[in-house]
């Protein structure tokens, strides 16, 4: 028999948790960011992956990200809505199951070889995971002092990052075989028949790998609804905070959020571009499938090393903010270098240019991003929080456009050359990093007065 949902009981105040229940909610969360790695990033090698076994070009190949990613901008704002009505904890089960039904579709998608029912797996699984993501990123943001914001969605990068280490690899190891180099040599020169049975069997092999990873979500969504996570209120407001949205109706009232979900956007845009067009910027300089599988991981790798001096850093050698703005500014020198530096080089084994390694590097400048923009973006917002972050998360659809837009450029002009992309982007987040994250009023002669009455009642203390 079906069971309503309960609805969520009262929340506690996240300073109100012991130490203990902390800890175990840290652990709980940053397993669900594990679960946000390995789905995300493997798609690095699924877009290689489709655009031969599907037989696409490299914009068509780039609509794995647009169809994952898309379903952020359309789900964020109804998750908040459910998140209000069912609580974190029965709105993390739900996202998982609905994650589930996006992996048990790729088995009909390979059994027909069917493009456009696998980009359905793929917004269903992104579907699951806007749940997931408008729930998690603000409880975890919450759940301590605020000044260590960054230290801890630092340490959820580092279980998000590392399941995309092993995630394309993995994948590879389950659905690549060693003889496929030779295999994708000889597909050009095989009639019809020949091709479409060696391409129904490629792209079969991921029917027992989804198949699992269905099974799995299944089993973790259950585990969720029995777990120790406790609700965390997010409705009440301090006296100081309450008093200062007073005024304010809807979420467009606060500048800094508005523009750090402009922010996201465009984070997680070069990220996202770090990660899944390394593949195919190897290919260009003649490095095969099978070896250049393994350079997803080096950026993610990068991107660890950052969360770690996070961890070890902020707040006690560098203030959060300050982090997040010499990422930005490093963003901007390693897309420059990206284009217009030349040399070949023989580095772990790979002889290549020496361009895609700034491309490696661009894990570096990705990686205090997420965690510098989120808790300025959240600051004092107070009631507004659970829709706040759905906002952000309507962010995460740059992971589906810029994508798609380095694509386009990519067929127009040349893999390297749509690396300018990344250029106005990294500006942007500089912006926001320097001056945007400040604006609590649209009108600048009002902000500058609000500011100016902040200090002056400082320097009265």
């Amino acid at each position: 028999m079906y069971r309503r949902i309960k609805r969520p009981p009262i929340g506690r105040q996240a300073g109100s948790l012991s130490e203990r229940e902390t800890f175990t909610s840290m652990l709980i969360i940053g397993g669900l960011f594990f679960i946000f790695g390995f789905v995300t990033w493997v798609n690095s090698i699924l877009i290689p992956y489709f655009k031969i076994a599907c037989e696409l070009s490299n914009f068509q190949s780039y609509l794995v990200a647009f169809a994952f990613y898309i379903s952020y901008f359309i789900m964020s704002v109804p998750s908040s809505y459910l998140l209000k009505s069912v609580g974190f904890k029965n709105g993390i089960m739900l996202g998982l199951w609905i994650m589930a039904v996006g992996a048990f579709i790729f088995i009909p998608a390979a059994l027909t070889r069917t493009y456009e029912v696998f980009l359905l797996g793929l917004f269903t699984i992104g579907s699951g995971l806007a749940v997931l993501q408008s729930a998690a990123n603000p409880y975890i943001t919450i759940l301590g002092a605020k000044e260590k914001a960054a230290q801890r969605i630092s340490m959820m990068g580092i279980c998000n990052k590392g399941a995309g280490i092993i995630a394309p690899l993995l994948f590879a190891s389950v659905v690549l075989k060693v003889t496929d180099s030779e295999l994708f040599k000889q597909l050009p020169l095989m009639d019809a028949g020949q091709k479409n049975a060696a391409l129904n069997e490629l792209i079969g092999r991921v029917i027992l790998p989804y198949t699992f990873i269905g099974l799995v979500l299944l089993g973790l969504g259950a585990f969720i609804r029995f777990s120790p996570l406790p609700e965390i209120d997010t409705e009440q407001e301090s006296p100081e905070i309450a008093s200062a949205n007073a005024a304010k109706k809807n979420i467009f009232h606060f500048p800094h959020l508005v523009l750090g979900a402009l922010a996201i956007f465009l984070h997680v845009g070069t990220q996202v571009i770090a990660i899944d067009t390394i593949i195919g910027y190897a290919n260009s300089m003649h490095i095969p499938l099978m070896e250049a599988k393994v350079f997803p991981s080096y950026t993610l790798f990068a991107t660890i090393a950052g969360y770690l001096l996070g961890i070890v850093g902020i707040p006690k050698y560098i203030k959060q903010v300050n982090a997040f703005r010499i990422c930005t500014f490093l963003g901007i020198v390693l897309t420059l270098l990206i284009i217009f530096a030349h040399g070949r080089v023989d580095l772990l084994g790979h002889v290549t240019d020496i361009s895609i390694w700034f491309v490696v590097l661009l894990g570096l400048a990705n990686s205090l991003g997420w965690a510098g923009i989120w808790p300025l973006a959240l600051d004092d917002l107070g009631r507004f929080t659970k829709l706040g972050a759905s906002i952000m998360i309507m962010g995460l659809c740059g992971s589906a456009i810029l994508p798609l837009i380095y694509g386009h450029y990519a067929d127009a002009w040349d893999v390297r050359r749509a690396y300018w992309v990344l250029f106005p982007c990294y500006l942007y987040l500089a912006f926001y990093a320097v001056y945007g994250h400040k604006m609590r009023s649209w009108q600048p002669k009002k902000f500058i007065c609000q500011k100016l009455h902040r200090r002056s009642l400082k320097l009265g203390k």
